[in-house]
């Protein structure tokens, strides 16, 4: 590399040389540095870059993070994890190095976090914090795995939130039909809640649907993507994960009633969007009809809890929610144990039984 001094406009230039992936030489360089010793900090950022030298900053080894991971990771889920990188992480260890970011250091960004509140004296929840946590220990993970960095901090430092918010909303039946009472003056509205409540769908994979995902001799409805908003695009992707790929059943009621729904539709090809809204469309809706009736606010999400709920208030097992809402049985096991009947009295009788048979 060399540095060079710009008569013309007094400014200064880096032109460097560097061996790609593939072995090849290339040369490149960057202009309108205001100092030289700007210039010669830049020069040894990109040397480190270029050797993996993890005396780089924190945010240069975040560009080869984001090299690294950026085409494994949808779109969806990355513009999630940029968003936290950009506003949580960068600010407090953009400009240290890699090698040198202590425990202490984290521990005192985890307080700040904790201890924030915004202009209504509201905190982040347990669960972002550890989301944001679980960001900057990812990012750790991978130096340390691909690129020889000693070890994790972020082990050391601790956790911050926790995994899963205890409380878990949702409404009773007699709640749902309540609402949607409210919504049957948009059919829009009124559908797409039927879809999301009686088959404990996810609000992407409703976005999604289209007329060619319905069977309706053999009354099922194939889920096999996913709807989601990014930059202002409209993107289709592959269902949230493999398990989510599946076909459900509907009950005949539902049936009929997007049969009901399709026909009031005018030209509407065989794939095109069934429900061509936005969460946020669905989002307001649902407040509209939360206000209307007086049912307890919950998220959109909370209707999928609602329906698991309903299964297991009708007595079904584990395996068979997962198998219609595609999640792992041990989820619905771990996650909605509280609301399956308690089976404690049964087994110590049986252990009664079996003692008194020694």
């Amino acid at each position: 590399m060399a540095v060079y001094k710009e008569s013309k406009n007094n400014t200064w230039r880096v032109i460097y040389r560097y061996t790609d992936w593939t072995g090849e030489r290339k040369q490149s360089q960057k202009r309108g540095f205001q100092t030289k010793r700007e210039a010669q900090a830049w020069e040894r950022e990109q040397l480190n870059k270029l050797g993996a030298d993890l005396d780089m900053t924190f945010q240069n080894f975040v560009e080869r993070y984001k090299e690294d991971r950026r085409n494994r990771i949808k779109d969806s889920t990355w513009e999630s994890k940029d968003h936290i990188i950009r506003t949580k992480l960068l600010p407090y260890f953009g400009r240290l190095k890699m090698s040198s970011i202590t425990p202490q250091q984290i521990i005192r960004w985890q307080n700040e976090l904790i201890n924030y509140r915004d202009k209504n004296g509201k905190p982040y929840s347990p669960v972002y914090l550890k989301t944001i946590q679980n960001q900057l220990s990812a990012i750790f993970n991978h130096a340390v795995r691909y690129y020889n960095l000693k070890e994790n901090p972020c082990v050391k430092a601790g956790s911050m939130g926790k995994k899963k918010s205890r409380e878990m909303l949702f409404w009773t039946k007699d709640e749902y039909l309540k609402f949607i009472d409210a919504m049957m003056d948009k059919p829009l509205s009124f559908y797409a809640f039927e879809m999301l409540y009686w088959c404990g769908i996810h609000e992407g994979e409703l976005l999604a649907l289209t007329p060619a995902d319905f069977d309706f001799q053999k009354r099922t409805v194939t889920i096999s993507k996913s709807y989601q908003r990014i930059s202002g695009r409209d993107v289709i992707t592959t269902p949230k994960t493999e398990k989510s790929n599946r076909t459900i059943t509907m009950p005949r009621f539902l049936v009929e009633e997007i049969q009901e729904y399709l026909a009031m539709q005018y030209d509407i090809g065989l794939n095109d969007r069934l429900f061509p809204i936005t969460k946020d469309y669905l989002y307001r809706e649902m407040q509209r009809g939360c206000k209307e009736t007086g049912v307890k606010s919950i998220r959109i999400h909370d209707l999928r809890h609602s329906h698991i709920s309903l299964l297991i208030d009708q007595g079904f097992s584990a395996v068979a929610i997962a198998d219609r809402v595609g999640h792992e049985s041990i989820d619905i096991t771990y996650n909605y144990a509280h609301l399956f009947p308690s089976k404690q009295a049964e087994m110590a009788d049986k252990l009664d039984m079996e003692r008194g048979e020694i």
